[in-house]
Formats: structure tokens, sequence, C-alpha cells
């Protein structure tokens, strides 16, 4: 388990803009999924593609970006490089994305000013973790898979950035060409290896996990890293082997992740199941089903697999993932602030005290619920379905973003 000091963490007042800001970013993500409709389901629906960036974007990465912010000063015992940057970054990243959104539903010209204020975001942060890492003599594993992973995140936008100024017809290029690369860099590259990376530091903290071996997660994060590379290089250079050895790569390198995760479960100390705990179960089945649903997909080349199979990625996998943590993340920043000077003198809070039982519970069940339904409306077009789900998944929003205030508000 690696150690954790908090000398180094920044504010909270810098990092609470993020979750709440993610958090809303989460419920118009719901929200948005009534007007999809049945007749839309196909990868390059211009509001798919609103609806991916809106989630991966507003709620995703602002909610990363956060933790991240906390996390990597703590993790590598060095203070940041430009705290104060990160007080311009959950601005223009929420204006980026709600550019970019409308840009993808109705108004093209807009998606090159989104995508040039949210490079200019993602640039401020990738250039603020690099000069920050760049302090540390002796890297390990987790601080190379934060290197990893915004390394691909500075290509990855670069790429989106060509893409949309192709998109609103300022530029000429082969959108469907440089999608496959900008998708892995981004989605792969970026957050799954940074899942990865900061699972090494996340889970055996809470978990009180000791005594496993990292090398399952080396080999993970360097098979998922070629697996990268190897997308990225076929979205130039179209060969099939290039592609298709990049898929494997990706698919067997999850699998083993999914080893190491199952390792560190079971040799946890803390065998409480809490609303963290359930989070994350839930979000590695879906994981487990994400990929089952990519092979049949590479098997029998329906569309409809691949959509179900980045719904359970996206909604299932990382959705959970994230509201997992964060359950954990926002109680332990605000009881580090605002109650441990007081320990000794007075009676404080214990962290379990700090989440909402109700609220946290019914974002667990009506969002699970959501995610299985839609996932299967999906595979049978159903519209109806689609929206059934939506109402669930509503619901498990709108009780996120009241434990998410709940929470950064404790007193």
């Amino acid at each position: 388990m690696f150690p954790i000091s908090q000398d180094f963490a920044p504010p909270f007042k810098l990092i609470s803009p993020f979750f709440i800001l993610g958090s809303l970013f989460y419920l118009l993500s719901a929200i948005y999924i009534f007007f999809i409709s049945a007749e839309n389901l196909f990868v390059l629906d211009t509001k798919i593609v609103g609806f991916v960036h809106l989630f991966l974007l507003g709620f995703i990465m602002m909610t990363i970006f956060g933790a991240m912010a906390q996390l990597v000063p703590v993790v590598l015992e060095v203070g940041h490089f430009g705290v104060e940057l990160f007080y311009a970054i959950w601005p223009l990243l929420g204006i980026g994305t709600i550019m970019m959104v409308f840009g993808f539903v109705g108004y093209p010209m807009l998606l090159p000013f989104g995508g040039v204020v949210v490079l200019i975001a993602m640039m401020i942060f990738v250039m603020e973790i690099f000069l920050t890492i760049k302090k540390i003599k002796k890297f390990n594993l987790v601080m190379k898979s934060i290197l990893i992973s915004n390394t691909f995140l500075f290509f990855g936008v670069i790429l989106g950035l060509v893409m949309a100024l192709g998109y609103s017809g300022l530029i000429t290029v082969d959108i469907n060409m440089l999608l496959r690369g900008h998708l892995f860099l981004v989605i792969i590259g970026y957050i799954v290896i940074t899942i990865m990376g900061l699972s090494l530091v996340l889970l055996p903290m809470f978990g009180l996990s000791h005594g496993f071996s990292h090398k399952p997660l080396e080999r993970a994060v360097l098979m998922v890293g070629t697996a990268v590379i190897l997308v990225v290089a076929s979205s130039f250079y179209p060969l099939p082997i290039l592609e298709y050895s990049g898929y494997v790569l990706a698919i067997l390198g999850l699998c083993i992740y999914f080893y190491f995760i199952n390792t560190i479960y079971k040799t946890r100390a803390r065998k409480e199941i809490d609303i963290y705990a359930k989070s994350l179960m839930f979000s590695y089945f879906s994981l487990i089903a994400s990929l089952i649903l990519a092979l049949l997909y590479f098997l029998f080349g329906a569309q409809e697999l691949l959509l179900s199979s980045g719904w359970m990625m996206f909604f299932g996998f990382f959705a959970f993932v994230v509201t997992g943590h964060v359950y954990k993340i926002i109680p332990f920043l605000v009881w580090f602030e605002r109650f441990s000077p007081l320990v000794g003198k007075q009676r404080v809070p214990m962290l379990a005290d700090m989440v909402p039982k109700k609220s946290s519970s019914a974002q667990l069940l009506f969002g699970a619920i959501g995610v299985v339904i839609i996932a299967v409306a999906i595979l049978l077009q159903d519209e109806k379905l689609i929206k059934a789900g939506a109402s669930f998944l509503l619901i498990s929003t709108l009780a996120f973003v009241k434990s998410v205030f709940f929470m950064i508000n404790y007193k």
C-alpha cells in the first residue's frame, strides 16, 4: 500500500467545484437520454456523439480532474507546480463541454470554439501534472501510470480538436479515420489507465489490503498502453493487423486488471460492504459485461452489441467507479479540513457518518437498474425501454447530486 500524506494537499475550496459541476453534468447526461430515440442508435449519430462528450467531459473528466488535483501531490509527496491553475480548469472545461454538445446537436460552428476551450483546459491540466511529476526523482507504478495516461490525453485532445475543425467544415479531414484513435487515446489511454493506476492507491487504502503483488497491474498497464498505440497507428496506417491486435491486447489487459482487483478484494482487512464496495462491485460487473459484448461484436458485427458494450463501459463501469470513490474522497477531504483540527478537543464525526445513507443507496439501486434496462433496450432497439431506463437513471443522478451537496456542506 502506498504512503498517503496530506502535507501537500490543496485547499478543498479548490477541488469542490469539480465535484459539484461533475454531479450536475451527470444529471444532465441522464436527462439527455430522454431525447435519444431508437432511430438514433448508431455510433456516429450526432446526438449520440453529443451525449458521449457531455458524459465523458462534463462528468467523468471533471470529477477525475478534481480527484487528481488532490491525489497527485498527496501520492507523489510534492506540492503542485501551480495549484492556482486549477481555478481556471473547471470553468473552461465546463464552458467548452456545453459548447461542444450544442455544436453536435445542431450548431456545428460552435464545435471548433468549444474544442479550443476544452483543449486549453486540458492542456493546462496536462502541463501542470507534467511539471509536478518533474519534481519526482524516483518513479513508481502509480507515477508511471499517471505519466502515460496524461501523455495519451495530450494527443487525444489534439486529435479531437482536428476532428472538431473537420466536422464544422473549417478544414478537410477524414473524421472516420481519426475517430478510432481519438476514442482509444481518451477513453482507454487516459480514463482507463488513470483508473488502473489510482486503483493501486485507493483500493488498498479504503479496503486496508496488504501483501498483494503489483506485477499483474504492471502487465495490465503495459498491455493496455501498447493496445492504445497500435489502435492509434491503425488510424493512420489502416492495417487490420494493427487494429485487431490492439483490440485483443486491450481486452487481455483489462482481464488481467480484473484479476488484480479480485486479488485486492480477497486480501482486504476491512470486510464491510458499504456503498463504496457495492458501487465497485457493480462497476466491475459492468466491465465484464462490456468486454463480453465487445467480443460478441467482433464475432457477429452487430452495431447494437458495440453500442451496448460502450454503454456498459461508460454508465456502468466508469460512472460507478467514479461515484463510488466520490463517497470516500469528499468525506475524507471535508473531514480533514473541518474536523481534523478538533480531534482531541471535542467529538468529531466518523467518515461513514458523512455519507447520506438513503440518497447514496437510492443512487446505487436506481442507477444499477437503469443501466441494465438501457443495455437491454439498446440490444432490442426498444424506445420505451430506453425511456424507462432513463427514468431510473434520472432518480439515481438526482440522488447523487443531493449526496454530493450533503457531503460538501456537512457541518
